[in-house]
Parts: structure tokens; sequence; C-alpha cells
């Protein structure tokens, strides 16, 4: 395997032919996104509650974990999520490293009344007009791919289409400097990018650096019930899972199991 380094050199590397691939269209997708249906309200499905949100994840594979769930169905999980207490969904858009798709997220949008959340390695504008248009409600921007004036300029793009945009950090120089680039929705990874390795003590060693009017995600590494108010002592406002709960027998059950932990003050 790869070191995980090289391996999101890699995948960057891949985003940027997709993007050149897609210049063409630039226009058209314009088009498309501002002609979509309005989006949902992604940051206020989370935020305001006085229980810990659950976004749960739709993803075939990781380079990482490698096959997790390679005979998902999209029609059949999305809907369980949500009857399981879901406050929104994230789904895995990257073909080459995560056997997702736009068609996914697409198919997944129509079935279910929450908020998606397209989780992709964005770069470029045209991404951010691509996800508008297949549906998504929100995007994924990445801190350690982007530097300062493009994490800036792909926010604004995506809020002036009516999106939320999760800003993800995975150290606490990355979390400053999303908030100081006017993130209002952060993430922290709990991975390790070096050993892959996710702990939850990456967010309770970090979440006291978050304002409270900045809404908090909790990504990666969480399995249990346990987790989730670990998380949520510290002021977490939701927790993207994926993994512990696609390989389960019944991925509904394990949102209802995690969902409706109770969330401190931050």
């Amino acid at each position: 395997m790869r070191p995980p380094e090289d391996i999101l050199q890699r995948i960057v590397e891949t985003k940027r032919e997709e993007v050149e691939a897609l210049r063409g269209s630039r226009s058209e997708l314009r088009d498309r996104a501002e002609a979509a249906p309005p989006p949902r309200d992604f940051a206020g499905a989370l935020a305001g509650r006085g229980a810990v949100a659950v976004i749960a994840e739709i993803k075939r594979r990781s380079p990482g974990a490698g096959a997790i769930r390679m005979d998902l169905d999209p029609i059949g999980l999305g809907p369980m999520y949500e009857s399981g207490g879901a406050a929104a969904l994230s789904v895995l858009t990257d073909r080459e490293y995560f056997g997702g798709s736009l068609e996914d997220l697409s198919t997944v949008r129509d079935l279910v009344n929450i908020p998606i959340l397209r989780k992709d390695f964005v770069i470029d504008e045209s991404q951010v007009f691509e996800a508008r248009a297949a549906g998504a409600d929100a995007i994924l921007l990445i801190v350690r791919i982007l530097d300062d004036e493009r994490l800036r300029s792909l926010r604004t793009v995506a809020e002036e289409l009516g999106m939320s945009v999760l800003v993800e950090a995975h150290d606490g120089a990355e979390v400053q400097r999303g908030l100081d680039t006017g993130a209002r929705l952060l993430g922290i990874n709990n991975r390790n990018l070096q050993t892959f390795e996710a702990r939850i003590d990456v967010t309770l060693s970090l979440a006291d650096r978050v304002p409270s009017d900045v809404a908090l995600v909790s990504e990666s590494g969480i399995h249990t019930a346990a987790d989730v108010r670990s998380v949520g002592e510290v002021g977490v406002d939701a927790v993207l899972v994926g993994e512990s709960l696609l390989r389960q027998e019944d991925p509904g059950e394990g949102v209802t199991a995690l969902a409706g932990q109770e969330k401190a003050s931050r």
C-alpha cells in the first residue's frame, strides 16, 4: 500500500485531471446548478439540537479500509438511514478511490427529505457547480489540500448557491486556518493520515478551539453510543459516521443506536 500522504497526493492529482475534463462544461454546470431545486439546510439540520446529530455516510470502499460494502444499494440505504434517525447524509462521490458517483447522490436525494453532503476532494469551482446540479445541499472542503484563498473562494461560491460548507481540519493549525477563512461549519477529522488510525481524542483535544457560534462535526472513529456521548460532552454538534455503520447488517439500526446522545454547550 502506498504511504497515506502519497495516496492523498494521488487523489488530488486525479481530481485535477477530472477538473480539466469539466472545464468545457463549466457554463452548463453553472446554469444547471442555478436551476436546481433549492438546497436543503444542511448546517441547520445539525445545529440547535439538544442531542448530537448523526450524519450517516454512503460509501463502498476507501484507500485505508479497503472494501467496506461493495454491494451497497443507495436506493435502500438512504431511506434506511433516514428512518433510523440520521439528521443528514454524506455521499462519497469519488469513483476511482471510493467507488462512488454523483449518480449515487442524485438517486438518494430523490428518496429522502434530509440534506445531503457531497463528500469528495473539491479543488475547483466547477466541482461546486457539479455538486449543486446533482442535488447536493453541502460540500466538503479539506483544509490540507487547499490554500487560504482557495478555501475562501470555494466556500463563497457554494454559499452563493445556497449550500452549506463543511470545512475539514485534521489538527490545531488546520482548525485555525479554517476559522480564519470564515468557516461556519467545521469538521475535525479524527483520522491520522500517516497511520490511518482514527481516535476521537483528536476531537476531544481540539473542540475548545472552536467558537460556540461555529457548528462542530466530529468525523471518523465513531463506533459506539459511548463515543458519541464523549464528543457530545465537549460540545460537538454532530458526528459523521460511515464505516462502522456500513459494516453492520442493518445500518439503520446502527444509526438509531448512536442518535439521541446529549450535547453539552461549548
